[in-house]
């Protein structure tokens, strides 16, 4: 397995592979192009199981690593590696794709090959971004991933797709530039772009200010943070179904990761400084943003909502652990904070992804997001409406489901930081059960108001495959979390370690 350069096949296979999709896509029939990508998401996926397989999960050192040189007169290496927080996200890239590709049979009909072809470099460029160790190649692939988004949301968007499309690529690139101007200083200080370097630093407290405030603007429109969140829910809302999973499963998980691999360890005191600011803004986007999909009649848009309230927890997670050693010392506390954060940010990609996967069943019938437009498909969709109600119930965090799973471990861990924090973020999960019934009853139970209603067809073939595949990772993650727990833990560890060590020149 040492010898075996993995990562970098989990990278470029898929980037390849897109080349004949893109370049033959006149003379590839539709189907021939599905099995295709089939072929290749499965390979893909079948590594990231020989990946989790072979890990060693009793050591935070990174694994697979992989190191040649770059561009050596600039100090630029193609240097790869996964550790604990890594790994499970490079194995959640490769099972989105494969989710994504069996529901191409029946949610695309519109140049399929280029679809799927986008949807393959995309795979390609986020786990090169949470495989890349060097600072500079981290960069090209945070970078690199926003073209094939831009496309999936222009091309196969819905009606408003061009707006989304400029709105997203410039609230994400432009929100990146002092990532950039950060990496460059940091490189400026120790003469390398490798990020496990940047962690042994030592800064003033202002510097530190200075270096958290680059990262975060890239990290929290990623996420997205309140205030930073009004481009996700028009990019979900006019997204293609493909496009909307890949943002809830993956690349919402890029800001929560940048926070784990580059704030926390490399400007620990800053973070402690500013905990208290990235916690209200994690409560606000629990609480307010909750209410606000509380408010929608919009299908696409209440579950676009109900993400960014979800994602909420990952960053308030992250940034509780100063204040719990404060006010306990209690390190193990701390480290279940962590824990539950990036718990919730594998949870969150197989719930919310579900759900907009549910909604894109029934958008490719009904051409409607109007929630009062449906009514009563339970009687026409039975087997469809059993699976929903599972992701939705996932959703509101339902014990037995992962959705359960990351909230509690960061409730309970923000309860002996704070009080009111931890009221506050609990409150949001009964604000989340409200608008998750809500639509539920009203869209499978409600009255039939439409007629269209009557001659749906139930999922069959491909989408019964997605969603049982799904539907299995609901339970057996609420049910058994210590396939992850056993993963994350010593990297967890070294990364609490290295976030309570003060580096103040």
């Amino acid at each position: 397995m040492t010898h075996l350069p993995l990562l970098s096949i989990l990278i470029w296979l898929p980037v390849l592979a897109a080349m004949p999709l893109y370049l033959m896509h006149k003379r590839m029939a539709d189907n021939e192009a599905r099995w295709f990508a089939l072929i290749v998401a499965l390979v893909c996926f079948g590594l990231s199981i020989f990946m989790y397989a072979n890990f060693d999960t009793t050591t935070a050192k990174m694994q697979l690593v992989e190191y040649l040189p770059w561009v050596p007169s600039l100090g630029l290496h193609y240097y790869l590696g996964v550790d604990g927080i890594s790994m499970p996200l490079v194995a959640l890239s490769a099972f989105t794709t494969l989710i994504i590709v069996l529901a191409s049979w029946t949610m695309v009909s519109h140049k399929v090959p280029q679809y799927l072809a986008t949807f393959l470099v995309m795979q390609g460029t986020v786990i090169g971004v949470f495989t890349s160790l060097d600072g500079m190649l981290f960069y090209f692939f945070w970078e690199a991933m926003l073209i094939p988004m831009y496309l999936s949301i222009g091309v196969w968007g819905m009606a408003n797709r061009t707006y989304a499309a400029i709105k997203f690529f410039l609230y994400t690139f432009f929100g990146s530039v002092l990532m950039l101007a950060v990496l460059l200083y940091l490189h400026s200080k120790t003469g390398t772009f490798n990020i496990l370097d940047f962690y042994t630093i030592d800064f003033s407290l202002s510097e530190q200010i200075w270096i958290f405030f680059g990262f975060f603007l890239a990290f929290a429109v990623k996420i997205p943070m309140w205030p930073f969140h009004t481009w996700l829910p028009d990019a979900h809302t006019e997204a293609p179904t493909g496009g909307s999973v890949i943002l809830a499963a993956l690349m919402l998980k890029l800001g929560g990761y940048g926070f784990l691999r580059f704030s926390l360890p490399i400007v620990p005191d800053a973070c402690h400084y500013l905990s208290w600011f990235m916690i209200i803004l994690s409560l606000l986007a629990i609480v307010y943003i909750a209410f606000v999909a509380l408010s929608q009649t919009d299908m696409k848009k209440l579950i676009a909502y109900s993400s960014i309230a979800h994602m909420g927890f990952v960053t308030l997670g992250c940034f509780l652990i100063n204040v719990i050693i404060i006010h306990t010392g209690n390190v193990s506390d701390a480290h279940l904070s962590l824990e539950g954060a990036m718990v919730q940010m594998i949870s969150h990609a197989f719930g919310s992804g579900a759900m907009f996967l549910g909604f894109g069943a029934v958008y490719v019938q009904m051409k409607t997001r109007n929630i009062h437009d449906f009514g009563g498909i339970a009687k026409t969709m039975p087997i469809f409406s059993a699976f929903f109600m599972l992701f939705a119930m996932s959703n509101v965090g339902l014990p037995g489901t992962s959705g359960f799973v990351g909230e509690f471990m960061v409730i309970l861990s923000s309860f002996k930081a704070s009080f009111w924090a931890t009221f506050l973020a609990a409150s949001s999960l009964v604000v989340g059960a409200a608008y998750t019934l809500w639509m539920v009853k009203r869209v499978f139970f409600g009255p039939v108001t439409n007629a269209g209603v009557e001659a749906l067809q139930d999922i069959r073939g491909a989408d019964v495959i997605s969603f049982v595949l799904l539907a299995a990772m609901v339970l057996v993650l609420g049910f058994y979390p210590q396939l992850l727990l056993k993963v994350f833990q010593p990297t967890i560890s070294h990364l609490l370690d290295l976030s309570l060590q003060s580096r103040l020149l």
